[in-house]
């Protein structure tokens, strides 16, 4: 496990897109951590790393959003997700393999998330904006000197 400590949603989105360069396309990243830990900042600086540099948001309401760069990137907000039908239903296992998976509220998919999938989890630090990144994945432990 390697840990990384963010001082802004602006440190969050550079520290993202540092370890995009290690991707390879198709990656699951999941993320853990509650509202407000800095999910969709994360998601924005990979995406920027891989030439997405706009309209990168939650998909709360749309489930999956997809954005097109150096890879397919394919957003997903799990947080509504509380059965095996709800997860069929948003078409999540015909994404692996495709792009690279970003997946917000991890938590609720536990059980269907690839063994090899790239874990993240957001905890709050010393101060309101501060965040600790514990990353657990060859892809991003190695990016980051883990």
């Amino acid at each position: 496990m390697t840990k990384y400590i963010s001082n802004s949603a602006e440190d969050t989105e550079r520290f993202a897109e540092r370890l995009s360069a290690s991707l390879k396309g198709t990656e699951v990243i999941a993320l853990f951590g509650g509202l407000g830990m800095g999910k969709t900042a994360f998601t924005r600086g990979l995406c920027r790393g891989l030439g997405i540099t706009e309209g990168v948001s939650s998909p709360t309401f749309a489930l999956v959003n997809e954005y097109r760069g150096k890879f397919p990137v394919y957003h997903f907000d799990m947080y509504r997700v509380t059965s095996w039908e709800d997860l069929y239903s948003t078409g999540f296992f015909d994404y692996l393999d495709n792009g690279v998976l970003v997946i917000e509220w991890s938590e609720n998919i536990e059980g269907a998330l690839p063994e090899d999938a790239v874990r993240i989890t957001i905890s709050r630090g010393e101060h309101e904006n501060q965040r600790i990144f514990e990353t657990e994945g060859v892809a991003i432990n190695e990016a980051i000197g883990g």
